[in-house]
């Protein structure tokens, strides 16, 4: 059903199956605050739903599960189809990174009596939005002897939080001359970790000692292991119901992880596929899909061959086959129309809040430069599959043409000369510490998502 709205065609059951998603949807986006914990909670939930681990498999068949792991920020899941692999899967790919502050490797320091850590901002972020709110800690402490320390500070309700501080309002009046980019630097986004000096009369930074020692007596980590550590600094919280009718959900990291949860619930909720079903969670999407956990890595490629070597069919050629016979969803949000900001959309082209998945045909910017356009042949393949199944769907650009734009993975996957077109959810405040979704575009991304899946 193209562009109607969901609540005004949901029955009691229907409204109450939106309800009931997400809760499961809430739980994921409230533990997940990073890719590495976003694994750890897939492969969980993949694992109670009989999913084995790809690289201890030894053979394969229709209705085998697996799951692959790369270097903890990656997953793969696969159900195995009734047609061989190299006919063609049907991917769903998601990303779950998301907008964050990053700390960097000599962060720890002491002004003025105040304990501060020096950050990096990651992504495409306004960097005012991240001043006085409630920040939390989050990633890994690698020692040289190889052992990892698991870091969670501000999201346990006996935990403290950490932020950063703002000028107040009585002394703005050069900082708000500034234009609204350059009124928080990103050399200022530095995050309070204390005020309290250690009891030591000798020691010449007594705040910063202090922390150290907290630091050690809960996470046995020296000042020298921040040289092997990934941490992150996110918005403190759980997730929300927002708005008074609890229509919608506010949270950190909607993109793209209600993307990401939707497609790997899609997976596992679709049995005795005919083709061969695959999630795919990707890291570094907001940088550019590099590096070895990105889109661009050929991790796909190498989990892809694995798999083909199991069925007897190990061999660059068969590779290239099953990719190019591959049909795909990029799953990735798309920029809800706020009637706050109209100035910056077609309204003929936009996505709304409350009318079913997006798609978008391109993304890009400025010419569509950086974009997958995906072929009518496939989009129109992709429209009969929704309108099977009832499902709602609308497509949309991201904002007037020349305004901005912005990119997602499925130009990666098209060049593999896959039919690839992007498929997400609208969300409001994009990569704002607080965004917001329609619970029923969470649910109807699900559905789209299986009625591809089994199409």
């Amino acid at each position: 059903m193209y562009s109607k709205n969901i609540w005004l065609e949901a029955n009691e059951e229907k409204v109450n199956k939106i309800m009931e998603f997400n809760e499961g949807y809430k739980k994921y986006i409230s533990l997940g605050k990073t890719e590495r914990v976003c694994v750890e909670l897939s492969v969980e939930i993949a694992e109670q739903h009989g999913y084995k681990n790809l690289k201890q498999a030894t053979s394969i068949k229709p209705g085998d599960k697996f799951y692959l792991v790369n270097l903890n920020k990656n997953i793969v899941l696969f159900n195995v189809g009734k047609r061989p692999i190299n006919e063609g899967m049907r991917v769903l790919g998601a990303h779950i990174d998301s907008p964050r502050l990053d700390v960097k490797q000599n962060p720890l320091y002491e002004s003025k009596d105040f304990a501060l850590l020096d950050t990096h901002y990651y992504g495409g972020v306004k960097k005012y939005q991240w001043v006085t709110i409630p920040l939390a800690i989050y990633g890994v402490v690698v020692k040289k002897n190889g052992e990892s320390i698991k870091v969670a500070i501000g999201d346990n309700e006996n935990d403290p939080v950490v932020g950063i501080s703002d000028l107040l309002i009585h002394l703005s009046g050069d900082q708000l001359q500034k234009p609204a980019g350059r009124v928080i630097e990103g050399e200022d986004l530095d995050v309070t970790l204390g005020s309290m000096p250690i009891q030591d009369k000798e020691a010449k930074e007594a705040v910063k000692a202090n922390i150290l020692k907290i630091l050690k007596e809960k996470y046995a980590f020296e000042e020298e292991d921040f040289l092997s550590a990934e941490l992150e600094i996110v918005p403190a919280g759980p997730a929300r119901d927002y708005g008074l009718d609890r229509s919608m959900v506010a949270g950190y990291g909607h993109d793209d992880r209600v993307c990401a949860y939707t497609s790997l619930m899609a997976v596992i909720d679709t049995e005795e596929p005919e083709y061969t079903t695959c999630c795919i969670l990707v890291d570094k999407e907001e940088i550019g899909s590099v590096g070895a956990t990105g889109a661009q890595s050929v991790f796909f490629e190498n989990a892809i061959l694995r798999l083909l070597a199991l069925s007897g069919k190990d061999s660059l050629m068969a590779l290239r086959e099953t990719l190019e016979n591959t049909r795909m969803l990029s799953s990735d949000v798309s920029a809800g129309f706020d009637p706050l900001f109209a100035g910056v959309n077609d309204p003929k082209n936009a996505a709304y809040l409350g009318r079913g998945i997006v798609f978008n045909k391109y993304t890009g910017s400025r010419g569509k430069s950086g974009s997958n356009d995906a072929n009518p042949e496939y989009f129109a393949w992709v429209r009969e599959a929704m309108d099977s199944n009832n499902v709602h769907f609308q497509t949309a650009e991201l904002g007037k043409v020349d305004q901005g734009g912005g990119g997602t993975i499925a130009y990666i996957l098209g060049n593999y000369n896959m039919n690839v077109v992007d498929a997400g959810v609208a969300v409001l405040n994009m990569h704002a510490p607080m965004e917001v979704v329609s619970k029923a575009d969470v649910y109807e991304a699900y559905l789209a998502y299986k009625a591809f899946l089994t199409k």
